[in-house]
């Protein structure tokens, strides 16, 4: 979200912004919309004050022994001025706020200009993709041949978009998320947390979610949200806190549920489990000092690359174009897996810079060192990385003629040893 005050000194810097993003120009309305409130509060100011002494004006009146009643009759209708004034103000104000709240974030200078992924740029690859003596199958097909991936009884429970994972892939499942943890954890120094899946309003709102994503979000009866991503718990750990710059950067790593309506992609990934309603991720959140944003952006990129480097499989690095970059972010990094059995390569992580947009809209300060006041902080968020997603790549990528998949040297001791699964009798 947008300071106002930035805005009256670069209503040239926000309309360009905004443009780069395909998005329509808007300094000039909003402008409008806050010269409209200021001058409002002035009014009411002067309005309250006037009233204020009109009303010692007939107490000495009074006092005096001298008719009021003109005076009188002034306050009456200097309240009824004043609530209308207050009226005006606040839808006003309302207006102005929820215009604000729908603009995207607008994006550093080097994200590449484009309407969507066409115009995204490769950064850097990793690993060539394997070359198989026999025809790769897809992750579904391998999955159900092992007997141990089940659509078809998630679907009579839940409907499509859901899986049921059995044995050996579930357990695989739970050890690529124990592995991720450890690996952030241990050797990139976050702190685990396991934070509350059910959220209210303001914690969507402060991320960005809400209002205008709403219909990507499952709610509950009770006005509760299911959290798309641990992005959101993360990041409001510090919503309305004043953090110390020593205390700089805070950095958070949690494994969780993850829901999504997917209301966006009818048709898109029906089959299999690229895009479901619920799925794992282990996320990663940052909150630092503004000026080193953008470091922390290369190195959160750099953890979430780590999983996959150790995990042997081959990816590609993306720098998202103004188009392809979500509404909170200034930058953006997509980190791709290469799926042998659908010949593409697939997004696996998303780190994202927001600079202070978060922030703003969670009201995220810190307190630098020798200074007066607070500053605003700089939040970024990265996948670490979807685990649903590196089970699909492990068994694409690690799949044999039999039907049997090699277990990655760096899962097997999470799971008892097992170094290869075979077909579930």
């Amino acid at each position: 979200m947008f300071d106002i005050k930035w805005i009256r000194d670069n209503p040239e810097a926000l309309d360009d912004g905004l443009r780069r993003r395909g998005e329509a120009p808007c300094a000039a309305e909003l402008l409008d919309l806050d010269e409209k409130r200021r001058g409002l509060q002035t009014t009411l100011q002067e309005a309250r004050q006037r009233r204020n002494d009109a009303s010692r004006e007939i107490g000495a009146a009074k006092k005096n022994g001298e008719d009021a009643g003109a005076l009188m009759d002034e306050v009456a209708s200097l309240k009824e001025r004043i609530s209308a004034l207050e009226e005006e103000e606040r839808t006003t104000g309302e207006a102005l706020e929820a215009r604000l709240a729908g603009l995207p974030n607008i994006p550093d200078p080097e994200v590449p200009v484009g309407e969507d992924e066409s115009a995204n740029q490769l950064v850097r690859s990793h690993d060539a993709p394997p070359v198989f003596p026999f025809t790769p199958r897809d992750h579904t097909a391998i999955g159900e041949a092992l007997g141990l991936m089940d659509f078809e009884r998630a679907a009579r429970m839940s409907g499509a978009r859901f899986n049921v994972l059995r044995g050996a892939l579930a357990r695989m499942e739970r050890a690529l998320a124990q592995f991720m943890l450890d690996l952030h954890t241990e050797h990139f120094g976050y702190e685990e947390v396991n934070p509350p899946a059910l959220v209210r309003d303001n914690a969507l709102y402060g991320t960005g979610q809400l209002p205008k994503f709403a219909e990507d979000l499952f709610q509950t009866t009770d006005g509760r949200w299911l959290i798309p991503t641990a992005e959101v718990p993360l990041a409001n750990l510090h919503a309305e806190e004043i953090l110390d710059a020593d205390d700089l950067p805070r950095r958070y790593a949690a494994m969780t549920w993850c829901f999504r309506s997917e209301a966006g992609a009818a048709g898109k990934d029906t089959r299999g489990m690229i895009r479901q309603h619920q799925f794992n991720k282990v996320e990663l959140v940052s909150i630092t000092h503004p000026d080193r944003s953008a470091e922390e952006l290369e190195r959160m990129t750099g953890c979430a690359e780590t999983v996959l480097q150790r995990l042997g499989i081959p990816y590609r690095v993306m720098m998202l174009s103004t188009g392809d970059m979500g509404f909170a972010a200034r930058r953006t990094y997509d980190i791709e897996v290469w799926l042998p059995g659908a010949e593409t390569y697939r997004e696996i992580s998303s780190c994202s810079n927001t600079g202070d947009f978060q922030a703003r809209r969670m009201n995220s300060r810190f307190r630098p060192g020798g200074e007066k006041g607070t500053r605003t902080v700089h939040t970024l968020n990265g996948s670490g990385v979807a685990v649903g997603r590196a089970l699909i790549a492990v068994l694409e990528n690690y799949q044999q003629s039999d039907g049997s998949v090699i277990v990655p040297q760096v899962l097997q001791p999470y799971m008892g040893g097992t170094e290869v699964i075979t077909p579930h009798v």
